[in-house]
């Protein structure tokens, strides 16, 4: 008899699924009579993501590069996707914004200690010879980490120092792309050309760039933690969790991958210079453009030395 209640309130929950979607039942039960069982290789898609790794050259350490930075790229994408729910919820709490910002951290703990696989796990003769053929390309053009930049802080934060005084929330997206922190690594701002590293990007992305800043101008993850109660900005673990987060990507993260790059880069084997022709240095070493999500979780102190003891 319970199971039979079971089954009937199983049923009418289906049935009220599909009449809120304005769907026939019997049609999706029907449905189930031709449907196949789901299996795990079908279910992840494992052969198409296991024949997404494709060889420029015959040296097998490249396998290992292509694999470790597309792997970074479903990391990126589970960030993207915790963020966004941040962005959408209607009514945020303490509770659910310390849960999404711990999640993104830890994903961001990953990536910084998995740096060790491609600081350790590749020969470097073998890189020195199959980054050649990766030129003009370079791990700066990765759409969804600076999608991440744009959804955690205000566009403020992610220009440029030395222009900072000159762009407020009045500065059109245009004019402001133009001055973000990651241009000076492919601009000569005496002439005004841009390095085909970075001609090649914005052919791609930025017309996606500028929709998505404008997107998440109001609802990046600091907009969002300023429209809670003045209480709950205040909470001592919400804010550890922000400085955590700002600290583990905007240093840590950073960090690693300057050491894991200067490990070949700087090997002795090779030219000093980066595969897309960037001033990686600059551009990479936190102490230089100092980039803060939220800079006003953070002393004076804290930020004069930002990166600097690194």
């Amino acid at each position: 008899m319970d199971d039979l209640r079971k089954f009937d309130d199983i049923v009418e929950q289906i049935q009220e699924k599909y009449t809120k979607i304005d769907q026939d039942t019997d049609d999706h039960l029907y449905g189930l009579l031709y449907s196949k069982p789901i299996t795990y290789w079908d279910y992840i898609q494992t052969d198409a993501l296991l024949n997404l790794q494709i060889q420029r050259t015959t040296l097998p350490d490249e396998m290992v590069f292509i694999a470790y930075h597309q792997i970074n790229e479903l990391i990126f994408k589970m960030i993207l996707w915790e963020i966004q729910q941040v962005a959408e919820k209607e009514e945020i709490d303490v509770a659910f914004f310390e849960d999404k910002i711990m999640r993104v951290s830890r994903y961001f703990d990953m990536l910084t200690t998995s740096f060790n696989i491609m600081r350790e796990g590749m020969s470097i003769e073998q890189y020195m010879k199959f980054r050649y053929t990766l030129t003009p390309a370079s791990g700066f053009q990765s759409a969804q980490y600076r999608m991440i930049e744009f959804a955690s802080t205000e566009l403020i934060n992610l220009i440029d120092y030395r222009f900072r005084k000159t762009i407020d929330r009045d500065t059109p997206f245009e004019h402001a792309f133009e001055h973000l922190y990651w241009q000076a690594a492919g601009k000569d701002y005496k002439t005004g050309k841009k390095s085909t590293l970075l001609t090649n990007f914005e052919k791609r992305y930025k017309g996606d760039f500028i929709r998505f800043m404008q997107t998440y101008n109001t609802k990046n993850l600091w907009s969002r933690f300023k429209e809670l109660p003045e209480k709950d900005q205040k909470d001592e673990d919400l804010v550890k969790a922000m400085r955590h987060f700002d600290h583990t990507v905007n240093i840590k993260w950073v960090i690693a991958h300057y050491n894991a790059a200067r490990h070949y880069i700087e090997s002795g084997t090779g030219d000093g210079e980066a595969t897309g022709g960037s001033d990686w240095k600059k551009y990479m070493h936190p102490k230089y453009q100092k980039r803060i999500f939220f800079p006003e979780l953070w002393s004076e102190e804290e930020i004069e030395n930002w990166g600097n003891d690194l």
